[in-house]
Parts: structure tokens; C-alpha cells; sequence
């Protein structure tokens, strides 16, 4: 659990250093591409695949430009992944998904509704995964 400062001179005595540290060059970029990724992941959900194969439904929203997917824990080595959109009903392709996140739908337009299907490696095997959108 993170500590929020609230005694006021603790804070602008962080910013102060914060700021003095901070270069003022053209490192901005990698910051702000860094924030944006952390804001779309720390948006994510997890759920577990056994407690249903097909998750959602999930409306996207301005926090992610795609939808992505990770796998968390569980004993299977990989999952198979797709994106159901609900205007069009059907899976748009199956993507092999690890430990790492991976996006399994691009450029996706804001307000889509849309679920999660799943499969694991082995029958029988057990995934927990998080979905960011």
C-alpha cells in the first residue's frame, strides 16, 4: 500500500527535490509513454480462467489504445486469447499469450463492448489473468 503524504511541507519538500533531480531534457517523452502504460495496466482486471472460459462483458475506454492481456498465475503455460466484439459477435484472431502482456486487439475505438474468451495449454490446467482496456 502506497503512503499519501499529507502534512504540506512534506510534500512540497518531495516536489522541491523531485524537481531538482529531474533533468530537463528530452527525456520527457519515455516518461509520459511509461505513465500512460502504467495508467492502462493499472486499470487492468483479473479474472480466472475455470471460473468461466469467456470473460466480459467490458466496454474499452480512453486508458488503453488497444486491449492486452497477461497471464499472472496459474499452472498452464500459456493461454489462447481473442477479442469478441459485440457488434460483430466473433472471435477477431486467436493470440498465444505468456507471462508478459500482449496486446490481442489494436487501435480499438472507445465505447466498444467486448468479451474475452480463453483456452488454456492443457485441459484441466488453471490460469489467472489481467485484462487492460
Amino acid at each position: 500500500m502506497a503512503k499519501i503524504l499529507t502534512h504540506p511541507a512534506a510534500a512540497a519538500a518531495l516536489l522541491a527535490a523531485l524537481a531538482v533531480s529531474a533533468p530537463a531534457t528530452a527525456s520527457a517523452a519515455p516518461a509520459n509513454a511509461a505513465s500512460t502504460a502504467t495508467s492502462c495496466y493499472g486499470g487492468a482486471v483479473t479474472v480466472s480462467y475455470g471460473d468461466a472460459v469467456e470473460f466480459g462483458p467490458y466496454t474499452t475506454t480512453s486508458r488503453c489504445a488497444d486491449i492486452n492481456l497477461r497471464m499472472v498465475s496459474g499452472d498452464a503455460e500459456f493461454v489462447w486469447a481473442c477479442v469478441k466484439f459485440t457488434r460483430v459477435g466473433e472471435c477477431n484472431y486467436w493470440t498465444k499469450v505468456g507471462r508478459s502482456w500482449k496486446t490481442i486487439a489494436t487501435d480499438v475505438k472507445d465505447g466498444s463492448k467486448f468479451t474475452v474468451p480463453l483456452g488454456v495449454d492443457l485441459e484441466g490446467a488453471s490460469a489467472r489473468v489481467q485484462i487492460a482496456f
